[in-house]
Formats: C-alpha cells, structure tokens, sequence
C-alpha cells in the first residue's frame, strides 16, 4: 500500500444554479488548494472523488446546489511514476435531480511519501519522537 497527498486546486466554477444573488453569484472563483493524505489502493477498487457544491446561508442551513464526481487513474500514475498531475479542467456539475446545474473547474495532483520512519508517530501534521 502507499499513502501519499492528493492536493485539489478548485479554481471556479460557471454557470452555477439556485445561488444566492448577493453573494458570489453564478460565476465563483476560489483559486484556492486542499491537500489530504490517501492510500492506495485502498478499500474502494475505483477511487473517486466527489466534490460537493454548497451556497451558504448567514440565518438557514446552506443549500445544496450540485456535485461532480471525478474518477481518476492519478493515484495509480502517482505511484508508478513517481507523481501524476491533471491541470485544471471543466467538470460538469449535477443537481439532486441529476440534472445540469453549472461547470467547475479542478486540477488535482498525488505525490506518494516514502514511510521509512519506524520510529516516529504523526500527529496533526508533527512529528513527536519516541526517545
């Protein structure tokens, strides 16, 4: 097995329905990454990756407005080649309908880590020795 770091780059999303008019509307740009520690393979044959559009709400619970689902061979790429990066791409989002409900646009990336440390735990990111 090897556990690695799939870092998602949400970059914005198009044409998004049912938002809230005085946020960022229909058109939301992030530019922003999320890393998370996976392993592969893991218990699911084919790894995926849902990534779940929601409008905030200041006084009611946010609503849901769609999600992708994204099933890659970048985690496999990865461990073969040592990292495996996909650029930036529209991705088709869906509502609870199944219906189309806007684009967003992901790049993702996985990098494994070698685990040679026998004698270390990980905690929140910190490494505490065990002297």
């Amino acid at each position: 097995m090897t556990i690695g770091i799939l870092e998602v780059n949400l970059v914005d999303a198009h044409g998004l329905s049912r938002t809230d008019f005085l946020r960022q509307g229909s058109n939301p740009t992030w530019n922003e990454k999320f890393k998370f520690r996976v392993e592969y393979p893991g218990a699911d044959k084919q790894p995926k990756l849902i990534l779940k559009i929601m409008d905030h709400d200041t006084f009611s619970s946010d609503d849901y407005i769609g999600q992708t689902t994204y099933v890659s061979c970048v985690l496999e790429q990865g461990v073969a080649n040592g990292s495996a990066e996909l650029h930036p791409q529209k991705y088709r989002l869906v509502g609870s309908t199944q219906n189309y409900c806007g684009d967003m646009q992901v790049g993702i990336t996985f990098t494994p880590r070698v685990e040679t440390q026998t004698y270390a735990q990980e905690f929140g990111g910190w490494k505490e020795s065990q002297w």
